[in-house]
């Protein structure tokens, strides 16, 4: 069994590039794969190994940058490898927002416990901070998606919201949620609430039977989506758009395995798809062989 932790935390960050090396390496040793963000605000992640080694990084990560908890975490399972690499990047933001949070505030941190009330309320505006494709695979009802593809643009959105409405945000883990409602707050925004641990934290506490979600929620890892009580998804990922895919894309004509989807068959170049389609060559004929390719799942 494989563990999946996902956690972040805002806090000057020094030493970034002699900081970046040593933790490369960290994971490396101890078999850990996923990808870490680090800024000079925070840092970022999501990573997977086996528990015991999973523990250790997430204990050298703490120690490396001097503090005892995160702001955010979450813990999940898998039966497969979930990260194909472990790696660890520099960015000027731990999200791309063009704000730096400098002073958290979590008294507008709301538990999934207490969720329910607040978005069944008529006067809440319930926004939905994810990406356009992650709110088709499913979300809360009655919940808008700005359809904003990069989220350096979300704040061209959240300028024309009212500064009277009362507005809950969520997201995947609930990092994207933070920027966001500090740049509202800063607007000039009063009732500006957020999900607490984003959407994982509320499949994981709530019950499917009390649950206000519809559909499931997409991850950035192999396991594509998960449902309730974090239970892997029914979707697949095409590997020619690296979009997800449902059953029902894989009957049409214009799915091919290992190459193309309905998303993207009709604009990916002649010499893409051939390409892709010497890679999952390469993926079958590992299989047959009784070996490991580096893009097949792990089961």
């Amino acid at each position: 069994m494989y563990y999946i932790s996902g956690f972040y935390k805002f806090k000057q960050i020094n030493n970034i590039k002699i900081n970046k090396k040593k933790l490369q390496t960290f994971l490396i040793n101890n078999s850990v794969r996923g990808t870490i963000i680090i800024s000079k605000e925070g840092i970022n992640g999501t990573i997977s190994a086996r528990k015991k080694n999973l523990t250790l990084v997430l204990n050298k990560i703490k120690k490396t940058f001097r503090f005892k908890n995160f702001d955010s975490t979450n813990l999940s399972s898998s039966k497969f490898k979930p990260f194909h690499r472990g790696k660890v990047k520099i960015k000027k933001e731990v999200v791309p927002m063009g704000i730096r949070i400098i002073k958290r505030k979590t008294k507008n941190h709301v538990e999934p416990a207490k969720w329910n009330k607040l978005i069944k309320n008529k006067n809440t505006f319930l926004i939905d901070a994810r990406k356009p494709f992650e709110y088709e695979l499913g979300s809360f009802k009655e919940s808008i998606n700005p359809k904003v593809d990069n989220f350096r643009e979300f704040p061209k959105y959240l300028k024309n919201l009212k500064k009277e409405k009362i507005i809950a945000m969520f997201c995947t883990g609930g990092i994207r949620c933070e920027k966001a409602s500090i740049f509202l707050e800063k607007k000039g925004f009063k009732n500006v609430y957020q999900l607490k641990g984003g959407i994982i934290n509320y499949l994981k506490k709530i019950k499917k039977s009390d649950s206000l979600w519809k559909g499931e929620c997409f991850v950035f890892d192999n396991r594509v989506s998960v449902k309730h009580g974090l239970e892997i998804g029914s979707y697949s990922m095409c590997s020619g758009c690296r979009k997800p895919i449902s059953e029902k894309d894989k009957k049409s004509k214009k799915y091919e395995e290992g190459v193309s989807c309905p998303n993207c068959h009709d604009y990916l170049k002649p010499s893409q798809k051939e390409r892709f389609r010497m890679r999952q060559k390469q993926i079958i004929l590992a299989k047959e062989l009784g070996k490991k390719h580096i893009f097949q799942k792990e089961f």
